[in-house]
C-alpha cells in the first residue's frame, strides 16, 4: 500500500522525532549540514530561474526539487526538527527530555546555517568571478534580496515584526506539511508529490523560511546588500526562527498528533526504546 491511514503517519511523526533526539552529534550535524547546503542550492536555482524567465511561479513550481532530494536523502532541516522532536517529548517516549529537544535544535540550527553559508559563498564566487567584478544578474538579484525583508520590515516598526513573524508561521505550516508528506507514503512518486504542493505554496507566498534565509542573507552581504548583519539577525534570522518554530508546531504537529494519537481508543503499550547512541 502506497499510502498511510492519518494515525499512522502520525506514529511515525513521533517516532522520527525520537530517533533524532538520539542521535548523535556527528551524524546530527553532518545531515544538517548538507540540508542546508542542498535547500541553498535549490534557492539559488529558483531564482535563477525567476530572474531568466521572469515568472516568478516558474521558480516555485521548481524550488521543491531540493526539499524532495534532502528528505529522500535523509536530511534534516531546522523547520522539520521544530516539529518532530517536540512530539516525542510531548508522547512521553522514555528517555526524551527537554533538553535532548534543544540540543538536536541547536546542532540543527549549526549544521544548517553552515551547509547554507558554504553555498552563499560559492555562489557570490561564482556570479563575480572570485570576487573580482560586480555581480552577473542572478548575483545582483539576491544581492537585493536581504535589503527589502530586513530593512523593509524594520521601517514599519512593531507591525513589520509582527508581520515578519507571522509570515515565519505560515511558512512552516506549509513546510513542516511538506515533511509530514514524506512520511504518507511508502512509495517515492508518491512522497514527491506529498512533498512538492506545500513547498509550491510557501516559495510562490514568499512566506519566511529560516534555513533558505541562511543562504539568502550572508550571499546578499557578500554581494554588496546595503543592511548589516545586526539587521539580518535582528529582523529576518531571529523572528523567523520563532514564527517557524510556533506555525509548525501549532498548525502541523500539536494538530495532527491531537486528533489523531490522542484520540485512539486505546495507545500501543511496551514500544522498545529506540538504541542510544552515544553523542
Amino acid at each position: 500500500m502506497s499510502y498511510l491511514a492519518p494515525s499512522e503517519f502520525v506514529t511515525k511523526m513521533v517516532d522520527a522525532g525520537e530517533s533524532k533526539i538520539f542521535m548523535s552529534t556527528r551524524d546530527t550535524v553532518i545531515r544538517a549540514y548538507m540540508a542546508g547546503a542542498i535547500l541553498a542550492l535549490a534557492a539559488w536555482f529558483a531564482v535563477t530561474i525567476n530572474v531568466n524567465t521572469g515568472q516568478p511561479l516558474v521558480g516555485a513550481l521548481l524550488f521543491p526539487v531540493g526539499f524532495s532530494m534532502l528528505y529522500l536523502l535523509g536530511f534534516d532541516l531546522l523547520t522539520g526538527v521544530f516539529v518532530l522532536a517536540p512530539l516525542a517529548l510531548i508522547d512521553k517516549r522514555p528517555g526524551v527530555t527537554l533538553n535532548g529537544v534543544l540540543r538536536n535544535w541547536g546542532l540543527v540550527f549549526v549544521g544548517n546555517f553552515a551547509g547554507a553559508f558554504t553555498v552563499a559563498f560559492m555562489m557570490a564566487f561564482v556570479t563575480t568571478f572570485g570576487f573580482t567584478q560586480a555581480p552577473d544578474k542572478v548575483g545582483t538579484a539576491i544581492g537585493v534580496i536581504g535589503e527589502g525583508r530586513t530593512l523593509g520590515y524594520a521601517a514599519h516598526g512593531a507591525a513589520g515584526m509582527a508581520t515578519l513573524f507571522l509570515r515565519g508561521m505560515l511558512c512552516n505550516w506549509m513546510v513542516s506539511t511538506g515533511v509530514v508528506g514524506a512520511m504518507i507514503s511508502t512509495s517515492v512518486p508518491g512522497k514527491v508529490i506529498a512533498m512538492w504542493m506545500p513547498i509550491l505554496v510557501f516559495f510562490y507566498m514568499v512566506f519566511e523560511h529560516s534555513v533558505v534565509n541562511m543562504f539568502l542573507f550572508p550571499s546578499g552581504l557578500m554581494l554588496g546588500g546595503k543592511f548589516s548583519i545586526l539587521d539580518y539577525f535582528i529582523w529576518n534570522e531571529i523572528p523567523t526562527v520563532l514564527g517557524n518554530l510556533v506555525g509548525g508546531l501549532a498548525f502541523t504537529g500539536m494538530t495532527l498528533y491531537a486528533t489523531h494519537i490522542l484520540t485512539l481508543p486505546k495507545r500501543q503499550a511496551g514500544k522498545a526504546a529506540p538504541t542510544r547512541v552515544a553523542a
